[in-house]
């Protein structure tokens, strides 16, 4: 694992006690950076913990992303903790229900868009000012190429992560000048908890779209945000880093 260097950086990994966010506060402590990881399953923050063993260069907090009141909360806790953070990684999100648009609850296209879209601004909004104050700092979205494309059958994941791409791109062009740099991640399928979500037939789908012929691994999207997190990364912004084995190419 070659090392990108973070160090004296600090991170929060929102939805960092599983899959990709889990991958990537891996990846961000192997390169020097410290972590808090802010995730709604204390058990899972626990557990995370437990497996990544980093001692004091990694806290965790459980965070309900959907509540600004929280979000603030966990904000000043982490600046008060660390000093500074720099990065700002939104990974949180669920998949909601596998329906047509007309079948759609409209409760459950409220608890998708609330957490997958509306918790990325309220985690950007809460943040931004700090960095911009700093001078410094790298928001990295996750998106999905959902976003792109609208995968059948999940028009409220689908709107959200479009709408996350916007926001990205409003934003980047917002802190140009600033010393704040703001892209976002279109990975394809990778096999997570969310699969758990949804059916077999719509992973199939998904599959089957990606030429290389497999789903992408955690690790390739946690080595992405690595290099989008760092210094490195400074003439970048408000873009789309594609992650899809040539689903897309723009």
């Amino acid at each position: 694992m070659n090392k990108i260097d973070l160090d004296g950086r600090t991170a929060i990994v929102t939805g960092g006690a599983r899959g990709i966010g889990l991958a990537v506060t891996q990846r961000l402590l192997a390169s020097g950076a410290r972590a808090v990881m802010w995730d709604v399953d204390q058990a899972a923050l626990d557990a995370a913990r437990r497996s990544l063993d980093a001692g004091e260069v990694l806290s965790a907090a459980r965070v309900d992303v959907t509540d600004p009141d929280q979000v603030r909360d966990a904000v000043a806790a982490a600046v008060n903790g660390h000093g500074k953070v720099d990065i700002l990684v939104n990974n949180a999100g669920i998949a909601g229900p596998v329906l047509k648009t007309w079948d759609y609850p409209v409760e459950e296209w409220r608890k998708v868009i609330d957490l997958d879209l509306t918790a990325v601004f309220l985690c950007c909004r809460t943040l931004v000012p700090h960095m911009m104050q700093n001078g410094y700092g790298r928001i990295v979205n996750i998106a999905s190429v959902a976003g792109k494309e609208g995968n059948p059958n999940a028009s409220a994941y689908s709107a959200a992560k479009a709408g996350v791409i916007g926001l990205t791109k409003s934003l980047g062009k917002e802190l140009a000048e600033s010393g704040v740099i703001v892209n976002c991640v279109t990975p394809a399928a990778i096999r997570t908890d969310i699969f758990d979500q949804i059916t077999q037939e719509h992973i199939d789908y998904m599959l089957s779209k990606i030429p290389m012929g497999r789903l992408g691994l955690t690790e390739e999207a946690a080595a992405m945000v690595a290099w989008l997190a760092s210094s490195e990364c400074s003439f970048s912004t408000g873009a789309v880093f594609d992650l899809t084995g040539g689903r897309s190419t723009y």
